[in-house]
């Protein structure tokens, strides 16, 4: 069973029409597999978060809170997914200039298919992260971020956008390390995966950004491994023997001799499969 509900900053679901044609009724849609809730003329106001909850831990949903961000596979180890509204004009320099400020919306939650789980796919997307933990994952996070902007996230290293030509607000937005030597970068799964291949689109504003010569890549279990990248502006790519990890952290970040002080990056990707809990066998070795 899921539940999608609107509610306001003390928690209260949210009241009101969904069309002139219908009576006043609370923003809440349940359902057994899908849960949907279109309105016609509601602005967010501040404060106004949306609750995602399931009677199961251990969900796999598919979502899409507005009609901004593409539908996404995302994670749930607990039963509850509360994703603050971001309305305020700092957090907006990150987003589409629409996002979540039209009054019409249709959001959406949904079990996931076992086909969308178990096919090899980038296990880092999520352009519903933010920047604190909210409940979902895959879930990015670092020790730095260029002066505390939002268009400097961790987040935007995983929210498929690959614009990395310019820097700044979007379509442009980065993870910022703030010229920080000892940068890193974390990707929390939420459940154990299995990686073999990651990706690295560094951000290419040349001549005002530098790159990084090597990274390195380090696991939950303790191990790393170390991959040399340069100044492409294209995606750069290493694979290794499929390494199972609850997590993924970018560190050692090695910069260039060059003039600029400012390497970042625009996108994280890491490819793999998702593992099903308890013991489940897919005949593939997976489990």
């Amino acid at each position: 069973m899921l539940t999608l509900a609107i509610k306001n900053q003390a928690g209260e679901t949210i009241k009101g029409v969904i069309d002139h044609e219908k009576q006043p009724q609370l923003y809440e849609a349940t359902g057994t597999e899908l849960a949907v809730l279109a309105i016609k003329d509601y602005a967010y106001r501040p404060g106004d978060q949306i609750v995602v909850t399931t009677t199961e831990k251990n969900q796999y949903l598919i979502v899409q809170l507005d009609e901004t961000l593409a539908p996404t596979l995302v994670y749930l180890a607990e039963k509850q997914w509360i994703f603050p509204i971001p309305l305020l004009a700092t957090q907006h320099k990150a987003n589409v200039e629409t996002s979540f400020l039209s009054k019409r919306h249709h959001l959406f939650v949904r079990v996931a298919d076992a086909f969308e789980i178990e096919h090899y796919q980038n296990l880092t997307f999520n352009p519903h992260d933010q920047k604190q933990a909210s409940g979902a994952f895959p879930h990015a996070t670092a020790n730095v971020e260029t002066r505390d902007e939002a268009v400097f996230f961790a987040k935007n290293a995983i929210d498929g956008k690959y614009g990395n030509h310019s820097h700044g607000s979007y379509p442009f937005t980065s993870w910022g390390i703030n010229q920080q030597a000892d940068a890193q970068l974390t990707v929390e799964f939420g459940r154990e995966v299995l990686l073999d291949r990651v990706h690295l689109l560094l951000r290419g504003d040349f001549p005002h950004d530098s790159y990084w010569t090597e990274v390195t890549l380090a696991f939950s279990d303790g191990s790393q491994l170390t991959m040399p990248t340069t100044a492409s502006l294209d995606f750069q790519a290493v694979t290794f023997p499929a390494k199972r990890t609850t997590k993924l952290t970018l560190r050692n970040l090695q910069k260039a001799p060059d003039a600029s002080p400012f390497p970042a990056l625009t996108q994280l990707e890491a490819f793999g499969w998702n593992l099903k809990q308890e013991g489940y066998d897919d005949g593939t070795g997976r489990n």
